[in-house]
Parts: C-alpha cells; sequence; structure tokens
C-alpha cells in the first residue's frame, strides 16, 4: 500500500540531504549527527518489529539478506546491505550506495549517521541487545563500503 497515491512511497535524495545540512545548520554538525543517530535507531528497531524478527538473532548470512531486503534496492532503499561479518563478538555491516555518502565529494567529512542509527536499531532489536555504533570505513574516504561495526556492550 503506497503512502502517496501518484508519487508513491519515495522522495529524492536531493531533499534528503537538503534536510540534513539544513539541520546541521541550525543544530550544528555533531548535534545533527546525535538528532539524525537517534532518529535512525528508532526507525531500525520499528522495522525489526514490522518484519517481525524481533529477537530472533540470525546467521550473518541471514541477517545480510533480512536487512538488504528492507532497506536494500527491494525495500525503502537507504543503502544496499553487501555484507554482515562476525569478528569476535563485534559484528560488521558493510553497505553501498548510501543516501547519506550519495552525491559527496571524495575526501568529504560527511558520516552515515542516518544509515548507521537505522542498522544499529534494527541490529539491537533482532538481536535483543545492546550495542556501541561507530562507522569505520567511507566511501568518501576511499573505503570500498561505508562500513559500520558493532560490539556489544
Amino acid at each position: 500500500m503506497s503512502l502517496r497515491p501518484e508519487l508513491g512511497d519515495f522522495s529524492s535524495i536531493v531533499c534528503f540531504k537538503a534536510l540534513i545540512t539544513g539541520v546541521e545548520d541550525t543544530l550544528s554538525p555533531e548535534g545533527a549527527a546525535a538528532v539524525f543517530v537517534q532518529a535512525g535507531r528508532i526507525r531500525g528497531r520499528n522495522l525489526a518489529q514490522q518484519l517481525g524478527v524481533t529477537g530472533q538473532a540470525p546467521d550473518p548470512r541471514s541477517l545480510s539478506a533480512l536487512l538488504d531486503g528492507a532497506i536494500g534496492a527491494e525495500g525503502t532503499r537507504l543503502c544496499k546491505v553487501d555484507a554482515v561479518r562476525v569478528e569476535g563478538a563485534d559484528i560488521f555491516v558493510d553497505t553501498s550506495e548510501t543516501v547519506c555518502s550519495a552525491g559527496e565529494p571524495a575526501g568529504s567529512s560527511r558520516r552515515c549517521t542516518f544509515t548507521l542509527g537505522a542498522i544499529w536499531g534494527a541490529l539491537e532489536a533482532i538481536n535483543a541487545k545492546p550495542y556501541a555504533a561507530s562507522q569505520t570505513a567511507s566511501v568518501l574516504s576511499g573505503g570500498s563500503h561505508d562500513t559500520f561495526r558493532f560490539t556489544p556492550l
């Protein structure tokens, strides 16, 4: 069911990026980052609930497919989830074509705050445990992916 009968459920990256820069100008980049991460976490938790996967703790391959199906090309198109891997207790999520990095010049300091938050909230809901989160690589800084690290608390 579409939220808008003629325009559909999606809007442009240009408008989303204008929202981000407008909030940064109002709150500062650090204040905006806190807002967007938290908004993403709420979105991710809600998404896990809507998908009915809260507390299921799937294996990394299933988790990658689940996340990509929800927020990738067949879902909301926030980003592509290319891989989920576990190293020790940490979970790493490799993404590409993130909305936050779209249109940014190489070397930009832009971080994927909303995307990080959305995956963070989904992981916490799906695995039923809290994590600390950080972005460890960026396509804007020469990385092959925007990579997020989640460390159990």
